[in-house]
């Protein structure tokens, strides 16, 4: 039997397209590389609307042990500044979150290939989109979903990264003291070539997330432990925090070339290009996995309603662009030396200025799109 839908990635905008239109009828298969659910580059926020998403999705991540997050706090060099959150938050490893996605996707009779990487996709003479698997079968269907996150997919590449940003992850055991310190709060700390994120995640382990523009890196030696002393000497905040922590992985993990500021133009008929590959926001937002899940949503919304894709596409971007302009804006102030210099003194005078950030940063719910469009 030829599915209808063939959904590229098995991330949390991959299974959470195919939850949707799963429980809708529609005959689903998808594709994930990864024969089990991996660490991943991801600051590992939930937000507010990532939170009621998941929940309609199912997933219940204060059952999987998440974390709430009540505050942010910015940290550059020996200054800090906090504020509450305008909004619930809480936090989760992308493993754990993307183990219950992928089951839930199952439980709604998705058919999930695991351990599959997808060498291509095309269009057949048949109108159909071919996905050409790393063993050589192939699967067809009218319409296909981009999920790849922040993987491309030949053929169907974005655009370069001009500034080369490079991402690592790094889980710690904090030492007592400062695991009381940083209690609820996801912090921010700023460098002279980038910006990295801490806050706790399940089972009493810390997520340490940055960001980095090659060239600090370059300067660091290219190497994980020179670009940690390096980041401690730019910011002695993030000494301060990591002071007796243990570090959980071999070494960290890795990602590059990420187009920050990324929104999709345009896409081909009946290919919906949702999560990294739709739009790509600074992580400093936390804003990724909504985004994620935000878009998913809609698309799914969109092909369910028989809403073409190149006309659902421009939409969303249209929809998001706002948000993603400010981001971008932010997050050239946070590269600024004098910004880094200033910031937490300001921050302290007026510690709203990071709640107002938060909520212009975040991405809308427009009243056109049901907003419980995961439901069964």
């Amino acid at each position: 039997m030829q599915d209808e839908v063939l959904i590229l990635g098995g991330g949390v905008a991959g299974c959470a397209a195919s939850i949707a239109l799963a429980r809708k009828g529609r005959s689903v298969t998808l594709i994930e590389r990864e024969p089990i659910p991996r660490h991943k580059v991801c600051g590992e926020f939930l937000s507010g609307e990532a939170l009621e998403d998941l929940r309609t999705l199912g997933i219940d991540v204060t059952a999987l042990g998440a974390v709430p997050i009540n505050c942010v706090r910015l940290a550059a060099a020996r200054r800090a500044a906090e504020a509450p959150l305008p909004f619930r938050a809480a936090s989760l490893t992308r493993r754990a979150l993307d183990t219950a996605l992928i089951a839930a996707a199952v439980a709604a009779g998705v058919r999930v290939k695991r351990g599959r990487g997808v060498q291509s996709l095309n269009r057949t003479a048949a109108n159909l989109w071919q996905a050409t698997l790393d063993d050589g079968a192939t699967c067809e269907a009218p319409t296909a979903f981009l999920a790849t996150g922040k993987h491309d997919l030949r053929g169907h590449s974005r655009p370069k990264d001009p500034h080369q940003w490079v991402a690592f992850k790094m889980y710690y055991r904090l030492s007592a003291a400062q695991t009381a310190d940083l209690a609820d709060a996801s912090e921010l700390t700023l460098y002279s070539g980038g910006y990295g994120g801490i806050q706790p995640v399940e089972d009493g382990i810390t997520n340490f997330c940055c960001v980095v523009q090659r060239r600090y890196f370059a300067r660091a030696g290219l190497r994980w432990e020179g670009l940690l002393a390096k980041m401690q000497q730019d910011c002695p905040h993030l000494t301060m925090r990591l002071d007796g922590a243990q570090p959980l992985l071999d070494k960290p993990v890795t990602v590059t070339h990420i187009p920050y500021g990324y929104l999709r133009r345009a896409t081909e008929d009946g290919l919906y290009c949702i999560g990294d590959q739709a739009a790509v926001i600074p992580s400093f937002t936390g804003d990724g996995i909504s985004i994620a899940l935000h878009t998913a949503r809609r698309a799914a919304a969109a092909c369910l309603a028989a809403e073409p894709a190149p006309v659902f596409q421009p939409k969303l971007r249209s929809a998001m662009l706002p948000q993603m302009r400010l981001a971008e804006a932010a997050a050239n102030g946070l590269n600024n030396p004098l910004a880094r210099a200033v910031l937490p003194f300001c921050l302290r005078v007026w510690p709203g200025a990071m709640r107002v950030t938060a909520r212009l940063t975040r991405v809308t719910q427009p009243a056109a799109v049901a907003p419980h469009a995961f439901a069964n």
